[in-house]
C-alpha cells in the first residue's frame, strides 16, 4: 500500500505565484491544490481537506485574513489546519491582523524555495 502524500492548498490570486509554489512543493513530494481566493479555498476544504494551507493576504472576493477568520470559526475538523500566510505586506499591523485571523505563521514575499520547503515540512510534521 502506497503512503499518502501530504497535501497543501495554495490560496493566492496570482497564477505565477501558485505555479512557483507548486513546482517547489511537488519536487519535495507534496501533493498541491490551488485556489484563487478565499471563497474557492473554503469550497475545496470541504471536499478534500489538505494538511496545510499557504495563504496570500490580498485577493479578490475573499482576502486571506477573512478566509482564515471564517475557517477558524467553523466547527469542522478542517478549521484547525495549519496556515502559513505569505504576503508582500510587511508591517507589524499586517502580521498582527494575520495572527488574529488565525494564521500560524507569517512570511514576507519573496522567499526562496528552501524557506518554503522548510516551513511546509515543519507544518506537516516532517523532518526539515
Amino acid at each position: 500500500m502506497a503512503e499518502r502524500k501530504l497535501r497543501i492548498l495554495i490560496v493566492d490570486d496570482a497564477s505565477l505565484v501558485r505555479h512557483y509554489y507548486r513546482q517547489i512543493l511537488e519536487a519535495k513530494c507534496f501533493e498541491v491544490e490551488e485556489a484563487m481566493n478565499g471563497l474557492e479555498a473554503l469550497e475545496k476544504l470541504l471536499v478534500n481537506a489538505p494538511d496545510m494551507l499557504i495563504v496570500d493576504v490580498n485577493m479578490p472576493q475573499m482576502d486571506g485574513i477573512t478566509f482564515l477568520r471564517t475557517l477558524r470559526r467553523q466547527a469542522l475538523p478542517q478549521s484547525s489546519i495549519p496556515a502559513l500566510v505569505i504576503s508582500t505586506e510587511a508591517g507589524a499591523q499586517d502580521i498582527a491582523a494575520a495572527r488574529a485571523g488565525g494564521a500560524n505563521f507569517y512570511l514576507v514575499k519573496p522567499l526562496g524555495w528552501d524557506v518554503l520547503t522548510q516551513y511546509a515540512a515543519m507544518f506537516c510534521g516532517l523532518p526539515a
